[in-house]
């Protein structure tokens, strides 16, 4: 474990936008001479889900209460642990103003659009409470098979992580930690963009939530799975724990539920995340349910605290 911070950092700014300063970060790592992650008898992964300026800046778009703290403890996890971490990937909820989860999609009886975390059931759908503007025969279809298969009703999202926007970068604080750890190990970020079909909700960073077959992030991310398969060890961060992360871990709990060693290599780092507020739904209690039953199956909860 090192015990320095760079001197490019300053945790006050976690948080805040303003331009990374890549140069430094990399003249940091590279300083740490450390051998390059390609030579690593271990393989570690740190898995960063969403760590985007919309969720974790305090006037993001869909903001996260905890979020600016999670990074943090995470961004000094990085900088404890850069010797050892071999890559790090992270996913980036990437979309475009008209989705099938944005406002834009639907239409009332009054000519009005949903305002956001207007759930829309299926039986609405049909009843004609909410008309779909956009391909409506998927749309029908898309809701029936949410509430059958996911066992979801589909929510109406503020306006989040649009490409092309500030709030879709990764907040540059982190931006930073990850350059510096690369620069260091001479170990390229993994960056796996989700989110950009309008046709389904994307909250794992493996898989939509209803498929699309033979379009671009339609179907599992087999290749991502399998590259996950080569370290002995992944520990998961990012926002927000009630959805995209959990989804994601949900994914993997399915992917692997007939190889136990492989949901044993993953530690969820559980104070580097936090979970979406709403007033009437508590996410917080959802998450922690479910992560305790897949604690029971091998997937291991842990903190920044606790030892590699």
């Amino acid at each position: 474990m090192l015990a320095q911070t760079p001197d490019f950092y300053r945790a006050e700014r976690v948080g805040t936008l303003y331009v990374p300063d890549v140069a430094a970060a990399v003249q940091a790592g590279q300083a740490l001479g450390l051998p390059p992650a390609e030579k690593d008898a271990r393989r570690v992964l740190l898995l960063l889900v969403d760590p985007q300026v919309d969720f974790v800046h305090t006037d993001g778009a869909l903001s996260v209460p905890g979020a600016v703290e999670d990074t943090r403890r995470t961004i000094a996890w990085i900088f404890a642990h850069v010797g050892a971490l071999t890559r790090i990937a992270v996913s980036l909820d990437s979309h475009i103003p008209t989705q099938i989860f944005f406002p834009t999609w639907w239409l009332g009886p009054q000519g009005e659009h949903p305002a956001p975390f207007t759930p829309i059931t299926a039986a609405e759908v049909e009843a004609g409470r909410w008309k779909p503007l956009f391909e409506p025969q998927w749309s029908r279809h898309y809701v029936r098979e949410l509430e059958a298969r996911a066992k979801k009703t589909l929510m109406i999202w503020p306006y989040h992580t649009l490409m092309g926007t500030p709030g879709h970068s990764i907040t540059p604080a982190l931006y930073e930690a990850i350059i510096y750890h690369a620069a260091a190990r001479a170990a390229q970020p993994i960056l796996l963009p989700k989110g950009t079909l309008p046709k389904t909700e994307h909250y794992s960073l493996l898989e939509p939530e209803v498929k699309v077959p033979g379009e671009p992030q339609g179907e599992l991310n087999r290749a991502f799975v399998d590259e996950l398969t080569h370290y002995e060890r992944i520990y998961v961060a990012g926002q927000a724990k009630s959805h995209c992360v959990l989804e994601t871990l949900g994914t993997v709990m399915r992917v692997f539920a007939d190889r136990p060693q492989e949901i044993a290599k993953w530690h969820v780092l559980t104070d580097c995340m936090s979970s979406v507020a709403h007033p009437e739904i508590d996410f917080e209690a959802q998450a922690e349910e479910t992560l305790a039953r897949y604690a029971e199956r091998g997937l291991k909860l842990t903190t920044s605290r606790e030892a590699m």
